[in-house]
């Protein structure tokens, strides 16, 4: 049996609790993986409380948890096919990183990932930042692209400071664009640590932003992390809606012009990300590691809306 930590029914934090589980057997594309660490993130929560049960499948107890980094126990069968070539073969003792498979959480000593969904871990990556990247450096790295961000560009980030935030604006500050990281006060030394020009967040902050893009330049695409009048009023401040991308609320995005965003759990960007870390390029914020017997209180300080950049769960 192993340790884990997750839910016993939709609800709030008191349906959580630790969990003995039996250490999974990888099927087909799949590895089992000794967890070091695990990344916390919004979604998680929703999960839990059941916003999420018609497109996330959950079977209970259920363990928390969508994005980890570890070590590779046991590779099933067919994952050189399902990992896209024997050049990108994975054996036991590669430390690696990637997303959980379906029905598996990464509150856990030991969870399956898709192979399809993971990539080796470099070694002057640590297992903490590692475990960061799928969800909201990938997120991030997504809807840089999408929006295909250039040094023409001055780009309003709503949310900015954190975990998806905080790694848009060091993307879009790396591609030469200018940032307007929308966030509280107490989050301004990490939005401008990432190279966004701070804006607090609250009622009047579309004005606060006008005045600073009178001096930078007129706003060009909008990220979204926020929702509701928010982005209502971010996307009067643009004369290119088609160039807003909303993760908090894609239909409402949608509806105004913009879109939502095509996530791409793969190999090659969750590889892409990591060279970005090596190079210094990204510099992921951890704001606080919680071991696994204190995962709650982990899952407790996103819960709350008050993080800056990311909160992670350790395993000895």
């Amino acid at each position: 049996m192993a340790r884990a930590y997750g839910f016993v029914d939709y609800g709030g934090p008191e349906t959580q609790q630790l969990l003995d589980t039996a250490v999974p057997t990888p099927g087909p594309g799949q590895l089992l993986v000794a967890v070091r660490a695990a990344g916390v993130n919004p979604a998680d929560w929703k999960v839990r409380s059941g916003q999420r049960r018609n497109s996330v499948t959950v079977h209970f107890p259920a363990v928390l948890g969508r994005e980890v980094a570890g070590v590779v126990e046991a590779v099933g069968p067919n994952t050189d096919f399902a990992a896209g070539g024997t050049d990108a073969d994975f054996a036991v003792g590669d430390a690696v990183f990637g997303a959980t498979a379906e029905g598996h959480g990464g509150y856990a000593e030991y969870t399956l990932v898709d192979a399809r969904a993971a990539a080796h871990k470099p070694g002057s990556v640590s297992f903490e930042v590692a475990a960061t990247l799928p969800v909201a450096a990938g997120t991030a790295f997504d809807i840089v692209e999408h929006l295909d961000i250039v040094d023409a560009d001055t780009v309003l980030v709503l949310g900015a400071g954190g975990g998806v935030g905080s790694v848009t604006t060091q993307l879009a500050h790396a591609a030469g664009a200018a940032v307007l990281g929308v966030a509280s006060a107490g989050k301004r030394d990490l939005v401008e640590s990432c190279g966004g020009l701070w804006v607090e967040s609250g009622t009047g902050f579309d004005e606060r932003v006008a005045a600073v893009a009178e001096r930078c330049g007129a706003v060009t695409a909008v990220v979204d992390l926020v929702g509701g009048d928010v982005l209502e009023r971010a996307v009067a401040l643009t004369r290119t809606p088609e160039r807003v991308v909303s993760v908090a609320d894609p239909s409402r995005a949608q509806a105004l012009g913009g879109s939502g965003i095509t996530r791409r759990r793969t190999r090659a960007v969750f590889e892409q990300i990591a060279k970005l870390v090596e190079r210094g390029v990204l510099t992921p914020h951890i704001e606080r590691a919680f071991p696994l017997a204190e995962a709650g209180r982990a899952l407790e300080l996103v819960e709350s809306g008050h993080t800056g950049g990311k909160v992670v769960v350790t395993v000895p």
